[in-house]
């Protein structure tokens, strides 16, 4: 199955009572050309008398029918206010339930997809904004495009059965114009949300970046790979363009065709100028209602049709969504439980990277609590096994096992605490970034854990405690510091199973014998598996596993 088939199977049903609505305001459309018919048959009927000005003629029946024609269009105007706000509602409700589940997914697998944060930004946000429309409008107006054009030609049947042949006899090569049509909309709206996405992740990938661009002199070719992003979202939206201005062409001809068609039919059934012999007669209201009822016919396809975009960006939208949230080639079966399994088991795990590189097979058996190290030179790929461990990075075979029972590698990521070799600073205070996520120690264990870590020296040179203010760039600090700041909140964080690559990089022997002795006392409460060079902690180790 296609992603584009998951994400349809994915999207929601439409909502019923904005289809109720739809349909509702096409009963109230026909009881409007019933009335309308009416009216003019009465009004003729008068004239034809001699019948005089003013109310002269015109009768309870009139007023009755008058009645119904201004309750008929009061009702048609409340019925389409009435199935926007009811679609808006539903699409509402279904967007943040979306925002609710992917957001956590694109953030556990943004490294094994290769995407740029700016990419799946567009993603979680404006993606889903299409979305919305497209619950919203396009759904409920589908189910009714399909069910008002049949209870159009079932009222016209009453009073013309060649009438309601007519419509039926246009709709055919109406459905398959609109089909090939609809298949190469879906197409270019694919292309057309890739551009986007492409062109976003650039973008905000290149601000992120401003600085280093400047520093180094690369405007010039930055703006070349905007401008060149930008050209090609603009041809693949002039695509999708061309392509929906003929299916609006296709749907205005047969619409047109099919009112005119009738129109001829009544005129001349009524003129008595028929070229063959009509199984039925006509008089004056039958004609009209069935003329008045022939542009309802295609309306609500007409409806459809505008909102056929809406359509083309939410599919291609929940196709790219789908595949972003595409699981991994690991069994996923229900989380662990909120303690660390006592044996994590690798089983010839093959990982493979976006680019088509592959590391493995690798298998490990790790009992916990204990201390695990992974070792081999520098791009063996150490720190991609310890990713896949958690699901940033795909894996192409092998198992994964929690206590003899397979997993999917996400479901280990709610139990482990992560310290990389450039851990991730926040502007705010010292505090703050040692506490993100779900860690509340207190301030005398912070201090202990930093002064454990031989980070003390340098809070005290920084004045204000561990309520100094860090940037986003961790100025002033070392890569040895900043390393330890992210074991400091590694180690802070209440989680059983801590993954941690290269601790003991950048620092000098007296810190890193800090680190190790750090680390073996955590090792008696916790499974620690991290990836090192260092012959020290290799000495400290419970279990070595060499790859490369």
């Amino acid at each position: 199955m296609s992603s584009r088939d998951n994400a349809t199977s994915a999207a929601p049903a439409a909502s019923r009572g904005a289809l109720a609505a739809w349909l509702g305001d096409a009963v109230a459309a026909v009881l409007f050309a019933l009335a309308l018919a009416q009216l003019l048959a009465l009004h003729v009927a008068r004239d034809l008398r001699g019948g005089g000005g003013g109310d002269a003629g015109f009768g309870i029946a009139g007023w009755a029918w008058m009645l119904l024609l201004v309750g008929a269009a009061l009702a048609r105007g409340a019925l389409q206010g009435g199935a926007f706000a009811i679609g808006l509602r539903h699409a509402a409700r279904f967007a943040a339930e979306l925002r609710a589940r992917v957001a956590p997914a694109l953030m556990v697998s943004a490294a094994g997809r290769g995407r740029l944060i700016g990419e799946d930004a567009e993603l979680a946000v404006t993606a889903i904004d299409r979305i919305e429309p497209y619950v919203a409008r396009f759904l409920p107006l589908r189910r009714a495009a399909m069910l008002s054009p049949l209870l159009i030609a079932l009222a016209a049947l009453p009073a013309s059965g060649v009438a309601a042949a007519i419509l039926f006899g246009t709709l055919l090569p109406f459905a398959i114009g609109m089909a090939l049509a609809g298949s190469a909309a879906a197409r270019a709206s694919e292309a057309q949300l890739g551009a986007l996405s492409r062109l976003g992740g650039l973008f905000v990938d290149r601000v992120r970046a401003l600085p280093l661009i400047l520093s180094y002199g690369a405007e010039d070719r930055v703006t070349r790979q905007i401008g060149g992003a930008a050209r090609d979202l603009a041809e693949r939206t002039l695509g999708v363009l061309r392509i929906a201005f003929a299916s609006s062409a296709i749907l205005e001809f047969f619409s047109a065709l099919a009112v005119a068609l009738v129109a001829v039919y009544c005129g001349f059934s009524l003129l008595g100028l028929l070229p063959f012999r009509a199984p039925e007669s006509l008089d004056f209201a039958e004609a009209f209602y069935v003329l008045a009822l022939a542009p309802e016919f295609y309306l609500g396809m007409r409806r459809l049709a505008a909102a056929y975009h809406d359509k083309q960006q939410g599919e291609a939208a929940l196709a790219a969504l789908a595949a972003a949230e595409a699981p991994t080639g690991v069994p996923t079966v229900a989380s662990p439980a909120k303690s660390a399994p006592e044996v994590l088991v690798v089983d010839a795990l093959v990982v493979r990277h976006p680019e088509g590189a592959a590391i493995g097979p690798i298998s490990a058996r790790w009992t916990g609590p204990g201390l695990h190290l992974i070792v081999g030179p520098s791009g063996s790929g150490k720190t991609s096994l310890l990713r896949a461990l958690i699901g940033q990075v795909p894996v192409e075979s092998g198992r994964l096992y929690a206590d003899d029972a397979a997993i999917d590698p996400r479901a280990l990521a709610p139990l482990c605490g992560w310290a990389g070799q450039r851990p991730l600073l926040l502007p705010g205070s010292l505090r703050a970034n040692l506490l993100a996520g779900e860690a509340d120690a207190r301030d005398a264990a912070i201090i202990a854990e930093l002064d454990a870590l031989g980070l003390s020296a340098l809070i005290a040179a920084r004045g204000g405690g561990i309520d100094w203010v860090v940037d986003d760039r961790g100025s002033g600090l070392s890569g040895g510091e900043r390393r330890r700041i992210g074991l400091a909140r590694a180690l802070l964080w209440p989680r059983p199973l801590l993954l941690l690559d290269e601790p003991t990089a950048d620092l000098d022997a007296a810190s890193a014998a800090r680190v190790v002795a750090v680390l073996q006392a955590a090792a008696t409460t916790r499974t620690i598996v991290a990836a090192t060079h260092d012959p020290a902690l290799i000495g400290a180790a419970d279990s070595l596993v060499e790859i490369g």
